[in-house]
């Protein structure tokens, strides 16, 4: 699992906005860590997510694993799975298939895909749901395939789009903590990006606070609400029903 340190990054999309979708002086991400990536809607977490797959680059800056300027390593040999808020599955395969492609891409022998497969699947609870169609499933049983198919590769570099923002909250909680049970097994590298108050606590980890592109707080959640570096930041942090102050 790799530390990564992200260094002086902009990213701009002329045309698009004024300023910067992304200016982070640095920010590191320690070998097997889990760390959460906050703010609200606009704020950049994707598009960071993305210039950490490489499927953005930088306009300037460097993003490294474990050292090595990953600039010209294409997103293919990074290593690196993402889960996106729509699951995104093909629909005209199964959820075997569906979880299976990434290994059939890498010419894994079908035994293994197949051990593989069942292995995850029973892992995420989704083990009798194999032989269906993504049309015959649920939300939250989509978004575990998605799940599926990111750990199936085991990657060293796991990133989560605001994975379950679209799911019903008892839900949201329920795959939560089976995320984390599942990252505490396999010690990926994580970057868990999410704008819900109840994703930060639940996941009890590091938070990297962005707003308008721009990196406001590094800490825990006590830490932010104990000494906020900014009114941003007192405001995001504030626990739900506290009056405006």
């Amino acid at each position: 699992m790799p530390r990564i340190v992200i260094e002086q990054a902009i990213k701009t999309f002329p045309g698009l906005c004024v300023r910067p979708a992304l200016a982070v002086g640095s920010l590191a991400i320690e070998d097997g860590e889990m760390l959460v990536l906050a703010g609200p809607s606009g704020a950049g977490k994707t598009t960071l997510l993305r210039v950490v797959a490489g499927l953005e680059r930088l306009t300037s800056g460097r993003v490294s694993f474990d050292g090595v300027n990953m600039e010209k390593v294409p997103p293919r040999d990074r290593n690196v799975a993402m889960v996106f808020q729509n699951p995104a599955l093909f629909p005209h395969m199964t959820v075997f298939e569906n979880i299976a492609f990434a290994l059939k891409l890498r010419g894994c022998p079908s035994a293994e895909r197949e051990r593989r497969v069942r292995e995850i699947s029973t892992e995420l609870g989704i083990q009798e749901n194999l032989e269906r169609m993504p049309s015959e499933l649920s939300g939250g049983q989509a978004q575990r395939v998605a799940l599926g198919r990111a750990l199936v590769r085991r990657p060293a570099v796991l990133l989560l789009d605001e994975p379950f923002s679209n799911l019903h909250p008892a839900l949201c909680a329920e795959l939560r903590e089976l995320v984390c049970r599942i990252y505490k097994a396999v010690r990926a590298t994580v970057i868990w990006s999410t704008h819900s108050q109840a994703d930060i606590f639940q996941l009890g980890a590091r938070v990297a606070l962005l707003n308008e592109g721009k990196l406001e707080q590094v800490g825990s959640i006590r830490e932010m609400r104990q000494a906020p570096s900014s009114e941003f930041v007192a405001g995001f942090v504030r626990p739900a029903g506290d009056p405006e102050t």
